[in-house]
This record gives C-alpha cells, sequence and structure tokens, in this order.
C-alpha cells in the first residue's frame, strides 16, 4: 500500500491546509468550504497521473492533435457531511465521474464519552472494475472510512482505491494498512497529524470539520 503525505513537499497546498487549521480564519464558513474545495481539486490533479491513459487524435480547426485521455472509469464515494465540500473539488476536476455518498457518524452511547459509528444510507453506482476515490477531510480512527468502504463493496469490487484525506492521524493510516487491500490501495493526505486526543479527535488537527463548514450540530 502506497502512503502519500502531500505536505512532505512544498506547495500551494500548505497555504489552503494552514487557513482551515488557523482558529483566526476557519470562523469564516464560505471560505473554510473553499479551501476544503481547493484542496480537492490539486488531490484530484494528483490522483489523475496515476491513471491509465490511451493516445487519442483530437480533430481541431487546422489539423489533428494527438492527446493522452484516461480510460479509467472514475466514481468519487464521500462520507456525509464534513466531505461535501471536499468532494465538490474531486468533481471539479473529474466532472464526468460517477459520485457516491454514505452517511458515516458518531453515534454517541449515553454517557456521552464512548461512540461507534454508524451508517444508516448509503447510494452508490455499481463499482466493479472501476476507480474509487473515497474521500473524507478527517481520516482520525480510520473506522468510519472502513465501514464505509464495506458497505459500498456491496456494488462490486473496484479496481482500485484511492483514500483522500485532508488530514489523517498516524493511528489512522496504520489502521487501513491493516483493514484496505495492499496491493490496490493508495492513501493521500495533505498532512499527516501524531496523534488522537481522549475525544478521538486528530491533534493538532483543526476541530470539527462537519461544524466549521455547515455550523454545529444539536448533539
Amino acid at each position: 500500500m502506497e502512503i502519500i503525505n502531500l505536505s512532505a513537499q512544498n506547495s500551494i497546498l500548505g497555504r489552503f491546509v494552514s487557513e482551515i487549521r488557523d482558529v483566526n480564519i476557519q470562523g469564516d464558513r464560505m471560505r473554510f468550504r473553499k479551501n476544503l474545495e481547493r484542496i480537492g481539486e490539486i488531490m484530484a490533479y494528483e490522483i489523475s497521473k496515476t491513471l491509465d491513459y490511451k493516445e487519442q487524435d483530437i480533430q481541431t480547426p487546422l489539423g489533428v492533435a494527438p492527446s493522452f485521455l484516461h480510460t479509467d472509469p472514475i466514481v468519487i464515494g464521500t462520507i456525509l457531511r464534513a466531505g461535501l465540500g471536499f468532494h465538490h473539488g474531486f468533481l471539479n476536476y473529474f466532472d464526468y465521474a460517477e459520485n457516491a455518498f454514505v452517511s458515516a457518524y458518531r453515534k454517541y452511547r449515553e454517557n456521552h464519552q464512548s461512540f461507534h459509528v454508524s451508517i444508516e444510507y448509503i447510494a452508490s453506482p455499481r463499482l466493479e472494475g472501476k476507480v474509487l476515490l473515497l474521500t473524507d477531510p478527517m481520516l482520525a480512527t480510520g473506522g468510519s472510512m472502513e465501514l464505509s468502504y464495506h458497505a459500498l463493496l456491496t456494488k462490486g469490487s473496484p479496481k482500485h482505491i484511492h483514500i483522500a484525506t485532508v488530514i489523517a492521524s498516524q493511528e489512522a493510516i496504520d489502521y487501513c494498512k491493516e483493514k484496505f487491500p495492499d496491493s490496490n490501495t493508495t492513501i493521500w493526505a495533505a498532512a499527516i497529524d501524531p496523534t488522537l486526543n481522549e475525544e478521538s479527535y486528530i491533534v493538532p488537527g483543526l476541530g470539527d470539520a462537519g461544524d466549521l463548514a455547515y455550523g454545529e450540530k444539536d448533539s
């Protein structure tokens, strides 16, 4: 399994990640959502380099231009709700892609200190032989990603799985390496943070991405 940490190389991506982390900027919900979208676009471009391509001749007004166009059918699968803005960035670049959505959320127990991940909704095309981009801004424990993946497997086995996240914990990276097939999975992260706190939030992280993008929810 390949783990690609895009922050290992300096680029404009670092600015967008720093702004969604910065408590003095992240309170601007419109900017927060836009930065998630921008990060999704950058990741879509990077992932596009790994696809299969075929040469095609394109007729221009003045002649014929050889072009290389990718041949892989793509499905963008997103975990609701924080993933919506991130998803939109991928869709801006893979505008012809099919789309899948999974509602995976933390369902807290009565003590409000422990939780399990619950999935109550899935909408997906067939995945057999296609490239699946599984997107979620925060990869904290890896549990939601694993459950979403297994839910989507009811729609067929993808050719390749790209897990795309803005910020991952090292714990989640290690977890996904154990739970996802090694031969056809790639993990893309804009940043990898070292730890989780007692509530399973990434540290230093950025807080609750869903609340920052769409407003606080009534728990």
